[in-house]
């Protein structure tokens, strides 16, 4: 099981998302992750449970109108893309 980063804070920033660290005094661009529509969705609906890339594959196919092989694929790559980012707690 995963688990979203609770000490991180997703901004809505014109037509992006950003997950900030709202402890730095001054925002550290380097620090900042950008996240598309979905994967904001994704950290909105998982933040704060325990998940697994099924949970993401739900999300997925609860909001999008998205075929379940195109979710698996794109949950995958959004597990990678946290993980990579250092969104997830160990």
């Amino acid at each position: 099981n995963m688990k979203l980063r609770t000490d991180l804070v997703l901004r809505h920033l014109g037509d992006e998302y950003i997950v900030v660290d709202p402890g730095q005094e001054m925002v550290d661009m380097s620090k900042i992750y950008t996240l598309n529509e979905t994967a904001a969705l994704v950290w909105e609906t998982l933040q704060g449970k325990e998940f697994t890339v099924a949970s993401i594959v739900a999300v997925l196919t609860d909001n999008y109108d998205v075929e379940l092989g195109v979710a698996e694929l794109d949950a995958e790559k959004l597990r990678t893309d946290f993980m990579a980012q250092g969104l997830l707690v160990d």
